[in-house]
């Protein structure tokens, strides 16, 4: 047995979660371990072709989606998003981060593209959940596990653009709003759904047959359940795979929103590291993958994200490790953690990817004992 299968298999038996699929891919060597079942009744065993509900691996995903329409020339990277967002023409800032929400002051500049991108837009969760805008914006930005709690992008856009900004555009780096902001230029700018342009610019060409938002019937019985866990530590079930997921939902989440494979985002990866390429086929310039995979933030803006990024950077759509606290974070590294329980990376400096798949919720934005102990066994 390998370290990587005796790391997911002892926390499958310890009843850490149902089952998981765990790969480790370096070059043409890719090891697959996939343990435990489906289900927390084990009505089918995991598979490495498994569906998961990704979360918020789906990020780079859509980060990757807004630098092709760069590259295109629909809009620069420094450009205002407010063309194509004009609800976001002439957004406010609370005085201090402290403040009421009612006590604002106008934002000094436009947002721009980039500040979506580094998710700097002034929108999103800082470390400290106490603050009076962080309170108004929970009631706006609902749990991306939960996509049915959404209206429509257009409604959701109407009700964060009533908010307060946090911080001036770029001042402050935010976790979670900036993506799906992200999936709603994509859609206005290219006049496709978000579904649609992901499926033809990236799906498609890259042979991620799995990945959407929405799992057909056809495919179901390769979809997990998935749990989260109650104040007693006993698992629940809050999704089947006939739930959430079974048809396109009213607002497709570009931090989110999307389910897939171990195999799936593995070609993701791929192209990153081959600076954009697959298949023989360009599908984002090494420039632009440079850009995603490199970190944007100062050491005050990673200080103030510290309770989700654990003293590393942020590219675009996540972060980049920049200080080696741990054995697996290698500088350059760049991924992230989903909350239904995943996690994806790849090692630009190694060539290597690393992808951990379950399907039990995260409590909360702190990595898992699991997940640890895979970017452990992961490292070697």
């Amino acid at each position: 047995m390998s370290e990587l299968h005796t790391t997911l298999k002892r926390h499958v038996d310890d009843g850490t979660v149902p089952g998981a699929v765990g790969m480790v891919a370096r070059g043409d060597d890719v090891e697959v371990v996939a343990v435990g079942g489906v289900d927390l009744e084990g009505t089918a065993p995991m598979a490495r072709d498994s569906i998961f509900r990704i979360a918020s691996i789906t990020k780079p995903i859509t980060a990757a989606a807004v630098l092709m329409l760069v590259e295109d020339g629909l809009f620069g990277i420094d450009d205002p998003v407010e063309e194509w967002l004009p609800e976001l023409s002439k957004p406010v800032v609370v005085r201090t981060p402290d403040a009421p929400v009612d006590d604002v002051v106008p934002a000094a500049r436009p947002i721009t593209v980039e500040d979506l991108l580094s998710s700097r837009t002034g929108w999103g969760f800082p470390s400290d959940f106490s603050l009076p805008a962080v309170h108004a914006l929970f009631d706006v930005q609902r749990d991306g596990r939960d996509l049915s709690a959404y209206p429509d992008p257009d409604t959701w856009l109407a009700e964060l653009a009533r908010l307060p900004l946090l911080y001036q555009p770029g001042e402050a780096w935010l976790y979670g709003t900036s993506s799906d902001l992200q999936g709603i230029l994509v859609a206005r700018a290219s006049g496709r759904s978000l579904p649609e342009f992901l499926a033809e610019r990236i799906f498609e060409p890259l042979g991620m047959k799995d990945t959407a938002f929405e799992v057909p019937a056809a495919k179901r019985h390769r979809f997990t359940s998935y749990y989260g866990v109650d104040a007693t530590g006993v698992p629940q079930l809050l999704d089947a795979p006939d739930g959430g997921w079974s048809a396109i939902p009213a607002f497709p989440s570009g931090q989110g929103g999307l389910a897939g494979t171990a195999d799936d985002w593995l070609a993701f990866a791929r192209m990153l590291l081959a600076g954009g390429t697959a298949n023989g086929r360009r599908l984002l310039s090494a420039t632009s993958v440079s850009r995603m995979t490199t970190n944007h933030l100062t050491a005050r803006q990673r200080e103030l994200g510290a309770l989700f990024m654990e003293d590393q950077g942020w590219g675009y759509g996540g972060s980049v490790d920049v200080s080696p606290v741990a054995p697996w974070n290698v500088p350059g590294r760049y991924g992230w953690v989903g909350g239904t329980g995943t996690t994806a990376h790849i090692v630009p400096p190694t060539g290597t990817v690393t992808i951990l798949l379950t399907q039990l919720g995260m409590r909360g934005p702190t990595p898992t004992d699991l997940m640890r102990d895979f970017w452990r066994a992961a490292a070697g």
